[in-house]
């Protein structure tokens, strides 16, 4: 694993977690970091499950492995306030 590739999963994560967050309606008590880890998380299991799934991979964006992505975020982010919420005292 190289820097730029820690990197690139890190801004890439942001990415995701960040449209994941917007996506969910209403108003998430979780961090930006946590939005990241959320959106990196996402990202993998989102490729994954393009790879299983036989989602050709192009030069360009890969539009079904992204939506796969961000519907797992939004998910992700939904689970991650629900679990958040209920810890509060």
């Amino acid at each position: 694993m190289t820097i730029e590739s820690i990197l690139g999963a890190i801004v890439i994560g942001a990415v995701i977690g960040a449209l994941g967050r917007l996506l969910l309606p209403g108003r998430q008590p979780i961090g930006w970091i946590l939005t990241i880890v959320v959106g990196i998380v996402a990202a993998l299991i989102g490729t994954a499950i393009a790879q299983v799934m036989g989602v050709a991979t192009t030069d360009g964006i890969d539009w079904i492995e992204l939506v796969m992505q961000v519907v797992l975020a939004v998910v992700g982010v939904g689970i991650v306030a629900g679990l958040k919420r209920g810890t509060r005292v």
